[in-house]
């Protein structure tokens, strides 16, 4: 199978969807963007305005294509959208996998997350030989499990050939969330470090989670290891949260964290949020990093081996961790 046909990119106003479409267009390649009001970007792609929960929008936007990357995703760490997330993560997922059965796709690239394995406790070095989460920890990650089986199922069918990547706390250019969160807290109230450095997370850098997705398109063909397959993609550089945090703050002139916080009554206290929310019946709300899930991953480890992508996809992250947030803080430098 040739990679020279057209490309679909469905979230592709997102973070990473907006990073792919660039990659695809820069590579010569026809590629369509699909996302919900998004304002185009470059001249030289195709923008549809579609819900992922559209079906039939789906289906229309797929014919013609070799490739769909699928990015479209709601992030939602508190359990309140319960019901747009699932719609949305895996409804919508299940929209483009049947699009991609009846427009005769040749390659579909998921976007999953690393949170499908994630249980609460410590994961140190772990593989694609992880089982699913079987403890329910917030909606998002449930959805994306759903998800990511649903894809990985229809690969067995075999007329399509399609892999999950699993990318950990992406940041770059163009990062909608969890840097921005970051520095709103630095800009308002301050940084508090919660608990102590002692747990160790991956992160992976924009550049590097596009080249995966570039080699696995690539890779991606019926008598290859690569299609049935899941991937974790990250820079295999495993630090303290707190430490990344400040060495971007520190990166873009805010200065080192000086104030923490008890494990327990950040737990306590995003608990209490958690409950408000329930409360007041609100649905998808801005991220704020002030969730259980999100206080309790910060206090285990998850930290990944990226051996399989290396071996399958002949990938390796590109850009170092040092260097990407130095590269993260000069765009953030010329804003």
């Amino acid at each position: 199978m040739s990679s020279t046909g057209s490309v679909l990119v469905t979230g592709g106003c997102g973070f990473i969807g907006a990073a792919v479409v660039h990659a695809f267009a820069d590579a010569g390649r026809d590629v369509r963007v699909a996302d919900l009001r998004c304002r185009p970007f470059r001249d030289d792609v195709k923008f549809l305005d579609l819900d992922i929960r559209d079906a039939p929008a789906v289906i229309d936007a797929c014919r013609g294509c070799e490739t769909v990357v699928h990015c479209a995703s709601v992030v939602q760490t508190r359990n309140t959208g319960r019901a747009e997330m699932w719609d949305v993560n895996f409804g919508g997922t299940i929209n483009v996998v049947d699009a991609c059965r009846q427009a005769g796709v040749g390659r579909l690239v998921h976007i999953s997350s690393a949170s499908v394995v994630y249980e609460g406790r410590d994961i140190e070095a772990g593989d694609e030989g992880l089982p699913y989460a079987s403890v329910s920890i917030s909606a998002y990650a449930d959805s994306k499990i759903a998800a990511e089986q649903s894809v990985l199922a229809f690969a067995a069918e075999g007329a399509t050939c399609v892999c999950a990547l699993r990318p950990h706390l992406v940041f770059g250019k163009g990062d909608r969330r969890l840097l921005p969160n970051i520095f709103r807290r630095a800009d308002g109230a301050g940084i508090r470090e919660v608990g102590r450095r002692t747990k160790l997370s991956d992160f992976v850098y924009i550049d590097n989670v596009v080249d995966a997705v570039l080699a696995a398109e690539a890779r991606l063909r019926p008598d290859g290891p690569v299609s049935g397959q899941a991937y974790f993609v990250t820079n295999g550089e495993p630090t303290p949260f707190f430490e990344f945090v400040e060495r971007v703050l520190v990166a873009t002139g805010y200065g080192p964290i000086r104030r923490r916080i008890p494990y327990w009554l950040a737990y306590a206290g995003a608990g209490a949020m958690e409950a408000f929310h329930w409360v007041a019946r609100r649905g998808i709300v801005p991220e704020d990093g002030l969730s259980r899930f999100a206080i309790r991953y910060l206090n285990t480890h998850h930290y990944y081996s990226v051996d399989k992508a290396r071996r399958d996809l002949d990938w390796r992250p590109r850009v170092p961790l040092t260097e990407a947030i130095a590269r993260t803080a000069a765009v953030i430098a010329r804003r």
